[in-house]
């Protein structure tokens, strides 16, 4: 298979950037999508030119910091994926593939593919944990949890922190994520004592980075690569509101 690459090389955030076309033949259609990048590095190096700059870490699906939007989309065209995850055989063999960052003002661009992701960290670090004296191992396992219960706070705690949702959202909106961190937390035994505390905190740490408004387009679940339902953001700005009302 041969592709014809369009992918934005910017060498810094306070350099123009552009599209750049590269050509890659000789790619299997079980590569992943980074293998081919891989492939087209070395070339770039055999070249003496830069290689191009993209962020990734276990090529598991299980961390996120592979995320890149291809052909508008990010991780790519298929459903409930991430881009080290996908392979070449979902695209056609000649086709143009257009690849670029996540564009989002909270999310600034370092180089080329690569951005800084960190202001989900310190949304993380203003009350994403339970910091109460909850036990050990033993005794949360001795805590019984009804099962639609300990499902959704599975499901919420499957997020990967890889900001698709952001990517995705016409507004840049976070609200995915941090809906996700508040249900996994507060859906437990463990989380209700700072359940108040914690929405309000994570809200307000989201809006001081920048994040735009949700508009309820669902966009966020349609590019999440672990198909985290939108109903947990009904269920967050119940809880913000209650937490206000309680406050």
């Amino acid at each position: 298979m041969r592709f014809s690459l369009k992918i934005w090389r910017q060498p810094k955030v306070e350099a123009a950037g552009e599209f750049v076309t590269y050509e890659v033949n000789d790619v299997t259609p079980d590569m992943s999508f980074l293998e081919m990048l891989d492939v087209l590095n070395e070339e770039l190096t055999h070249k003496g030119e830069d290689p191009i700059a993209f962020a990734h870490d276990c090529r598991e699906g299980i961390c996120g910091s592979c995320g890149v939007c291809i052909n508008g989309q990010a991780h790519g065209p298929l459903p409930g994926t991430t881009t080290c995850q996908l392979r070449m055989r979902a695209f056609s063999d000649g086709e143009t593939i257009v690849v670029e960052p996540w564009r989002a003002r909270a999310f600034p661009l370092i180089k080329d593919l690569v951005v800084d992701r960190s202001a989900f960290d310190r949304i993380l670090q203003a009350g994403g944990y339970v910091s109460v004296n909850t036990g050990a191992a033993p005794d949360a396992n001795a805590i019984p949890i009804a099962k639609p219960i300990a499902d959704a706070a599975f499901d919420a705690a499957a997020c990967i922190g890889c900001g698709a949702c952001v990517a995705a959202c016409k507004n840049a909106s976070a609200m995915l994520f941090v809906a996700a961190k508040v249900a996994h937390l507060s859906s437990l035994p463990q989380g209700q004592p700072e359940k108040d505390q914690r929405v309000i905190s994570l809200v307000t740490a989201m809006d001081k980075e920048l994040f735009g408004a949700c508009t309820n387009t669902g966009a966020c679940e349609a590019a999440c690569p672990k198909s985290i339902s939108v109903s947990h953001i009904t269920s967050l700005n119940r809880e913000y509101l209650s937490a206000l009302l309680r406050g």
